[in-house]
């Protein structure tokens, strides 16, 4: 048995950090709470800190006194709540937990909050470890971040699950390393500036896809160690990937050694079970007013990015933070001290955690996933906004995929589905993702959504990524829809990359690619994402052909492109549609081409402009419209000549 060190409890923490962390502005708490190795007095050994102000004792247990509670009893700090202890003679890699005693006698043992890293499930210990190994490679991307994110670049993200992008022949996950070289080459050459990884906090349960979350700090075992997926994200890094990582600050599960009734008492989550419950997901909800459930949020954001180098958080289920009845079954509505739906403390929290999170890292992104017609998500708290940089537009995502999944003859009766969402395109600054909640439990893959034949349906899939890549704001795409995955995401098993066996998906993956390397070349497609003058229609209105126009801008004078949408089967010849100029216009663009499975219907010579006003613009032309297909027009340039159509 390891022996501890008399020393006072009072000078293993200092004032101040105490103090921060009650009043919830310890924002770097990681280095407070938690095991990390220490020396004391000469002494090398372990410090365990752990909050549970309701306790009647805490111990340190492991295999190092054989789970036994009595030899390593923690000493709590006067009134704070937290419990400290210095094991001399520990090193890195002990296996430990919590022994808790809680107010009604009883005995828990829990997983340490802010452990760096745990037992691979179903094994639930806390591992004593070091996050100082790793070496990192990133200096040059770190550097240029903040250019390289900029709000006037292309964001294209490609969303993983790493559980079962891949699995090796026997069934067993890729590491972290493993997957540094084949996964990066694969996002590499199909053209994205990002990936998001779903959560990699530690988890029980394979099937929560990491949503439900036991080890805040700890980077989960299934794939590694946490110098492994360091390496992952230098690699990301070195190789011009930026990195965004899920992350879920709103509820956590009832795992008998997570967070759940920490100290035998309603800690973590709120003491009212309306407000602690979230039967939908069966999990506890954070209590946002308490301080130091702000210091434990808001530090852990902060370590992801401090010590693991993240460029971005994706925040889960904002709409269920700031709304006090979102998800909830409560047959009574709660209602904040005003009466009204809005959890007051969560919404305060929000703006905390943007504000400091900027303060440390002015160079990532937070974003929000947010569902609700909440105003200003994207505008600085300073302008009465919640603070993040981007929202996911879920308004335009369910427009969308309604009307594409219409068969054709229904279409023109909904053709305000794909035209509503430039009433608010500008209002926040969005992404437009295609994610995994789209394909899942029932909903079919992006593929299987389209309606019609075969050949329909991916030439219906092909014409909504070209919406998508065109339409204002940023990209997300799940993983499997580069190559059309035609059966809804499976969790437990692989990706389904058999399917690059058949043409047909070899050829989409060919337009997928040719697509996002075309959206990345064409700055006019995400110059000014966010602003109104870089976008103009030309047609909304066409719905009974099924034909919308538009034209995306860029910063400098003449840098637009001309887009045209047909989201029928039928063939326009002589279609005309209005130009702001006159001169020759070259088809950049066409998802028809037989190079990607389409019929051919090209618009292969650049059309020469006349001065016959049309849709609102001077000039017009007559071009060829694709079945189901998108067409992107450029004015012909020296650089971009092509020769002119004899008949014009």
């Amino acid at each position: 048995m390891e022996g501890t060190i008399e020393k006072s409890k009072n000078n293993l923490l200092s004032e101040v950090d105490l103090y921060l962390f009650h009043e919830g502005t310890q924002y770097k708490a990681y280095n407070m709470m938690g095991a990390h190795l220490d020396k004391i007095e000469g002494v090398e050994g372990v410090r365990f800190t752990v909050w549970a102000p309701n306790a009647l004792s805490v111990s340190v247990v492991g295999d190092f006194n054989h789970w036994e509670g009595s030899g390593h009893q923690m000493e709590r700090i006067h009134q704070s709540g937290i419990w400290v202890l210095f094991i001399a003679g520990l090193s890195e890699g002990e296996l430990y937990k919590y022994r808790v005693r809680t107010p009604d006698n009883q005995i828990v043992l829990k997983a340490d909050p802010y452990a760096f890293y745990s037992e691979v499930r179903p094994n639930t210990a806390s591992i004593v470890y070091s996050l100082n190994k790793y070496q990192w490679q990133d200096q040059k991307w770190m550097k240029h971040r903040g250019k390289k994110q900029a709000l006037d670049k292309p964001m294209l993200i490609y969303e993983v699950h790493l559980g079962s992008w891949r699995k090796k022949t026997d069934g067993s996950f890729y590491t972290y390393r493993e997957l540094a070289g084949e996964l990066i080459e694969h996002v590499l050459s199909n053209g994205y500036t990002h990936i998001e990884f779903m959560p990699i906090m530690e988890h029980p349960f394979d099937r929560s896809w990491g949503y439900q979350i036991t080890g805040y700090y700890s980077v989960t075992s299934r794939f590694g160690k946490p110098e492994d997926f360091m390496y992952l994200i230098d690699q990301c890094h070195q190789n011009g990937l930026g990195v965004i990582l899920d992350w879920v600050p709103v509820h956590f599960c009832k795992d008998e050694h997570g967070l759940g009734k920490f100290d035998g008492t309603p800690l973590y989550e709120p003491i009212d079970p309306l407000r602690a419950e979230r039967p939908h997901w069966g999990t506890y909800s954070f209590d946002y007013e308490k301080p130091e459930v702000n210091s434990f949020l808001v530090s852990n954001a902060l370590f992801w990015l401090d010590l693991f180098h993240i460029d971005g958080l994706r925040v889960d289920a904002v709409s269920s933070m700031i709304y006090l009845n979102h998800d909830q079954s409560s047959p009574v509505p709660i209602k904040n001290k005003n009466g009204g739906d809005e959890n007051l403390e969560a919404v305060r929290f929000t703006k905390r955690l943007n504000e400091t999170v900027y303060k440390y890292h002015p160079d990532i992104h937070m974003i929000a996933e947010e569902a609700t017609p909440w105003p200003k998500v994207t505008a600085p708290t300073t302008q009465e906004g919640l603070g993040f940089s981007y929202k996911w537009n879920m308004g335009w995502v369910n427009d969308v995929l309604r009307y594409i999944r219409l068969e054709e003859n229904e279409r023109p009766d909904h053709h305000h589905l794909l035209t509503f969402s430039f009433f608010y395109a500008f209002s926040e600054h969005f992404i437009l993702p295609f994610s995994h909640d789209e394909m899942v439990y029932g909903k079919r893959s992006l593929l299987n959504k389209m309606p019609g034949e075969y050949w329909k349906k991916f030439a219906n899939l092909r014409l909504l990524y070209g919406y998508l890549m065109t339409h204002p704001g940023k990209k997300l795409l799940f993983m499997g829809s580069e190559f059309a995955q035609f059966d809804e995401w499976k969790d437990e098993r692989e990706l389904d990359w058999n399917l690059l066996d058949f043409e047909s998906h070899q050829n989409f993956l060919h337009y997928s690619r040719t697509l996002n390397q075309f959206y990345k070349n064409t700055r006019s497609l995400w110059r000014l994402d966010h602003d109104p003058n870089g976008f103009e229609w030309i047609n909304p209105h066409d719905s009974n052909q099924g034909v919308i126009s538009f034209m995306r801008k860029g910063k400098r004078k003449g840098d637009y492109c001309v887009v045209v949408c047909n989201f029928s089967s039928r063939v326009f010849h002589s279609y005309r549609i209005g130009v702001p100029s006159l001169g020759g216009y070259i088809e950049m663009f066409n998802s028809d081409k037989t190079e990607f499975g389409g019929s051919g219907q090209c618009n292969e010579n650049a059309i020469q402009s006349e001065k016959l006003p049309y849709n609102n613009q001077l000039f017009s032309m007559e071009i060829t419209v694709p079945p189901l297909g998108i067409t992107i027009f450029m004015k012909q340039t020296k650089k971009r000549g092509r020769q002119v159509n004899a008949s014009d």
